[in-house]
């Protein structure tokens, strides 16, 4: 006999991104056209202490704070740890320490990158200065990085007025996660059967519910679900919303319809797009049925069945 052969470890590499324009108030403004001015400014709270970053309200007393001031380009490290395999979109490409540094003339520290050669040459307590990028455009970024720093340390923090020409009023935060996601035995077995055109569940041996996708235990009872169960291929829209932003790199036009629907034999509803039906037809209890591309790991989207609507009552319990 040979051994049969172990099944196959699916891998894929997934993106969650978000980016979002965040308008700036009068503090955040002025810290960073600071920066593409080359000054670093804080604030200082009522009991004297200086901010940096600045923040636009006391962390003790919640009062709002504006009253600016300029602190040093040099500082000290006050801790640090070493990151040997940089990622994309970090701020050096190269090994380097992530480190926290009080600015002379600051009482905080502020988070940013040192360029070192190596960890033996990082210590809490070194002096580092700021290293600015060659463009600099109003942003955190505009720091390049900190660098190891010899020479006298800054004075104390001055007032600033926080007036610049042509000011930053808005910046896009680039929040976002890369990783390589491999599903387990459950969603394997999910992932296999939609590549036949099949919807499999798996139903919890307490509760009887049956997950869709399956999760491989059920979260109420706590048991492991590993019988499995074909639903749909026809199901309930639970409810919807109406999507009017158009999502980059999606080649959909909008305005669409993205709705929960419970497929038949299912405890639970999954996510699927509605399409073959205007918009604003789209509704609460429709049935509806996948629509599959050719070569499609998945369906592509749901469409009418041109069957009655469902009864409120048989998925209400699934909104």
């Amino acid at each position: 006999m040979t051994a049969a052969s172990p099944p196959e470890i699916l891998r894929a590499p997934l993106v969650v991104e978000f980016p979002f324009t965040r308008s700036l108030g009068p503090v955040q403004s002025a810290f960073l056209t600071g920066l593409r001015e080359g000054t670093v400014l804080g604030v200082k709270t009522s009991d004297g202490k200086v901010m940096v970053p600045p923040v636009e309200y006391d962390p003790v007393t919640a009062e709002e704070i504006r009253e600016l001031v300029e602190v040093g380009a040099t500082g000290t490290v006050t801790t640090w740890a070493w990151n040997d395999r940089p990622r994309s979109q970090q701020p050096l490409d190269t090994p380097f320490a992530w480190v926290l540094v009080r600015l002379d003339g600051a009482d905080t520290a502020l988070l940013h990158a040192l360029d070192a050669p190596g960890p033996d040459a990082v210590r809490t307590g070194m002096r580092v200065r700021v290293r600015w990028a060659a463009e600099r455009t109003g942003a955190i970024t505009d720091i390049a990085c900190f660098e190891p720093y010899d020479g006298p340390a800054g004075g104390e923090a001055v007032p600033h007025d926080g007036d610049f020409a042509d000011a930053v009023t808005g910046i896009v935060a680039e929040a976002r996660l890369d990783y390589v996601y491999s599903p387990g035995r459950a969603q394997t077995d999910y992932i296999a059967a939609l590549s036949e055109r099949r919807t499999v569940g798996e139903r919890c041996p307490s509760c009887h519910k049956v997950y869709v996708p399956p999760r491989g235990a059920c979260p109420t009872c706590g048991v492991a679900t590993t019988d499995r169960v074909e639903v749909g291929p026809a199901g309930t829209v639970t409810t919807y919303c109406i999507v009017n932003i158009k999502a980059k790199n999606l080649d959909i036009e909008v305005p669409y319809v993205y709705a929960h629907i419970a497929l038949d034999g299912a405890g639970l509803a999954l996510h699927g797009r509605i399409g073959g039906i205007p918009y604003d037809q789209v509704r609460m209890g429709l049935r509806v049925e996948p629509v599959w591309t050719e070569g499609g790991r998945h369906p592509d989207h749901y469409r009418p069945t041109g069957e009655p609507d469902a009864d409120y009552d048989a998925y209400k319990e699934l909104i």
